[in-house]
């Protein structure tokens, strides 16, 4: 049965319950709008669940509105209880095969620009589910020409064999987040390795080095300055061209606690040392979460949208 994701899985010494003010250069606003509007009836009619709405992003109704949205496929329920998410987490149902037809349907009757595709974790399953991103990336290309596809898919526990399938179907980007430095992974996402993390971005490079790869932290959780630093320069050594760095917003006081909040000045440090290191974008602010700004990553950088779509 679906429960909370972090309610046993949590030390309790990392719980912290003292109330933290929000600085003045967090500001959440609720989603709204006709376009809005529209596109929540629409997820509901089809039967469909966003990241957006799972994780209470706060860009939701930005991205929404300029033709971006990140699609949660493989159900709602995760296998995994990492300390930072919001998703419910248990036994998931059944795989569902219709849902690529359903979420590549919604995508053009939204007449999506980019459409950013995720999921929950599937580990009872050996292929993690990495044939239903394939299926819909490939649907999306037959409904909608012309919209890029950008996967952000788990680690599949470092799987080549599961990373080849969604590779074959060519997305535009190839996403994998390690979410925190290496020292407070246990912690933060107690089922997840490293390791795992570097095969999946470093094989993507292999597989495709025309697709983009990307990747990206939160900052907060008690990592230091310098080990966010030092965990870019991994994700630089292993290929990645794309970075998104964003303060951690403590779901609810059963999640994982926030331990400071980054200056805007040093989000702006932090974007300066990583295009010194060489990745062809960065994204660092307090409220950037992976979907942020994607579709415009996509026209200014992807090799592959170019070759596709030349001819449009």
């Amino acid at each position: 049965m679906p429960t909370n994701p972090t309610r046993d899985r949590i030390n309790p010494e990392l719980i912290d319950t003292t109330p933290k003010r929000r600085p003045s250069w967090i500001r959440v606003r609720a989603p709204s709008g006709e376009t809005y509007e529209e596109l929540h009836h629409l997820m509901r009619v089809k039967s469909l669940h966003t990241v957006c709405e799972e994780a209470g992003c706060p860009n939701m109704g930005e991205c929404w509105g300029s033709g971006t949205a990140t699609f949660l496929m493989l159900g709602d329920v995760c296998t995994r209880t990492c300390g930072f998410c919001d998703v419910k987490h248990g036994r998931p149902e059944v795989m569902d095969w219709a849902e690529p037809e359903r979420v590549a349907q919604a995508v053009m009757k939204m007449n999506l620009k980019h459409a950013v595709i995720t999921s929950v974790n599937r580990d009872e399953r050996r292929d993690g589910g990495a044939p239903i991103f394939a299926m819909v990336i490939r649907r999306i290309r037959q409904l909608l020409p012309g919209c890029s596809v950008e996967v952000l898919i788990p680690d599949f526990k470092g799987s080549v064999e599961a990373l080849r399938i969604v590779m074959a179907a060519r997305p535009e980007i190839l996403n994998h987040n390690v979410e925190t430095v290496p020292r407070l992974f246990k912690q933060v996402q107690p089922q997840d390795r490293y390791e795992w993390s570097q095969a999946i971005l470093t094989n993507a490079r292999r597989l495709d080095a025309d697709v983009l790869t990307k990747s990206g932290i939160m900052v907060g959780l008690g990592e230091s300055f310098e080990e966010v630093q030092e965990t870019m320069r991994d994700l630089r050594s292993w290929g990645v061209d794309i970075l998104t760095i964003g303060q951690y917003l403590q779901p609810s006081r059963k999640h994982l606690p926030i331990r400071r909040y980054y200056e805007p000045e040093e989000f702006e440090a932090l974007k300066d040392f990583g295009l010194e290191l060489g990745f062809k974008w960065v994204e660092s602010a307090p409220l950037v979460r992976s979907s942020y700004h994607a579709g415009e990553q996509v026209r200014a950088l992807s090799n592959v949208h170019r070759a596709l779509y030349k001819d449009q």
